[in-house]
C-alpha cells in the first residue's frame, strides 16, 4: 500500500490502528419476538472493533428513526422499536462491543439530523464482497 492508499483509506478500517480482531460479528436481532432469541441474520468480515461498533450503533440508529413517525413521544418511539425494531448486538469483542443500551435514551429522545449516523450500508463488509465479485465478473 502506498502513501498515498493509506491517506484516503476510512480510519475505521485501517486495521494497524486499531488492532484487528478476529471472529467479529454483528448479530441482527428482531424486537418483535418473530426469531425467538436467535438472530435475523449475523453480519461477519469486521476486521476491527471500532468497525463492528460503529456497523452496529448505525444500524440501531437507523432502526430507531425508521420507528419514529411525526410528533411521537421518545415513549412511543421506545415502544415502536421493541415492537418492530431490530437490535445489533457486537459478538466476539466481550465488553468492548457496542451496545444499544448505552445510547437508547438519546437515540430515542433526539431524531438523527445527520444522515451519515444511520448510514451503516457504508460500514457494511459484505459491501466489499458484493464488489469483489462484481470485479471478478
Amino acid at each position: 500500500m502506498s502513501d498515498h492508499d493509506a491517506d484516503d483509506e476510512d480510519p475505521i478500517l485501517i486495521d494497524q490502528a486499531f488492532g484487528r480482531v478476529e471472529g467479529l460479528a454483528v448479530h441482527i436481532m428482531d424486537l418483535s419476538g418473530a426469531n425467538g432469541a436467535d438472530p435475523v441474520e449475523v453480519v461477519r468480515g469486521f476486521d476491527t472493533l471500532i468497525h463492528a461498533n460503529a456497523f452496529a450503533r448505525r444500524y440501531v440508529r437507523d432502526s430507531v428513526e425508521r420507528c419514529r413517525g411525526p410528533r411521537m413521544s421518545s415513549a412511543d418511539v421506545r415502544d415502536a422499536w421493541f415492537a418492530f425494531g431490530e437490535d445489533a448486538l457486537v459478538v466476539g469483542a466481550e465488553a468492548d462491543g457496542w451496545t444499544s443500551g448505552a445510547e437508547l435514551a438519546g437515540f430515542l429522545a433526539k431524531p438523527v439530523t445527520d444522515a451519515e449516523e444511520r448510514n451503516w450500508r457504508i460500514l457494511d463488509p459484505r459491501r466489499d464482497e458484493d464488489d469483489l465479485e462484481e470485479d471478478e465478473a
